[in-house]
């Protein structure tokens, strides 16, 4: 988490703000296209100097996908994954990915946690670009401050599997996330993505405890 005097930023977090003047010079011209479009970007999890905020632009297709950083002093907005939800009651199209959304809502719902829209879903819903399409995945978050058993996730692997398309959510713990499916599974070491690096846990709760 980044935290500026009165603006908490969060790894999924959208924000608007950055400009075409901050975009480094050696940039793909796609990412320019797009800030100068207004489009927002997605706070991302990687060290960088205080008073800046890791971010990615991402562009129209799955490959263009850029990596900078932004000064927290320049955001003017920010939409949190958790406020996306409601937003899909207001949509007309009917992609596999927003009737799942619909469809998982009672489910996440009922674990009584935070959770909100992430991914190409949380972007289109947030500023309206139209980046989804038949194939497009649903990419949720969950925020598990306490530990969530791996029973519990594979119960909640299970009730996903229903809805009418793929589903990917990572578990949001207090030192970084890790995939529920992975957490859900057999493997007594899962990879828990976090500020400074990616590493082997046993617990993604208890950070300190990593693989030899």
């Amino acid at each position: 988490m980044v935290m500026s005097s009165c603006l908490p930023v969060w790894p999924h977090d959208l924000l608007w703000g950055l400009s075409v003047a901050d975009v480094p010079a050696d940039a793909p011209a796609w990412v320019t296209g797009v800030v100068g479009a207004g489009q927002p970007v997605v706070v991302r999890r990687a060290q960088v100097a205080e008073g800046l905020v890791a971010v990615g632009v991402r562009g129209h297709s799955r490959d263009q996908r850029y990596a900078t950083a932004m000064r927290v002093a320049d955001i003017t907005r920010r939409v949190r994954p958790e406020e996306l939800i409601e937003a899909v009651d207001n949509q007309t199209a009917d992609w596999p990915a927003l009737r799942a959304l619909r469809q998982m809502r009672p489910v996440m719902d009922a674990l009584g946690l935070p959770w909100g829209v992430a991914g190409s879903v949380g972007f289109e819903l947030a500023c309206g670009a139209a980046v989804l399409h038949q194939d497009s995945d649903l990419d949720l978050i969950l925020r598990t401050p306490a530990f969530f058993s791996r029973e519990q996730a594979a119960a909640l692997v299970d009730a996903l599997e229903a809805a009418v398309c793929r589903i990917d959510l990572q578990l949001q713990t207090p030192a970084g996330a890790v995939a529920l499916r992975e957490w859900a599974g057999p493997a007594r070491q899962v990879l828990l993505k976090a500020d400074d690096a990616a590493r082997l846990v046993v617990n993604p709760w208890l950070p300190e405890d990593c693989a030899a």
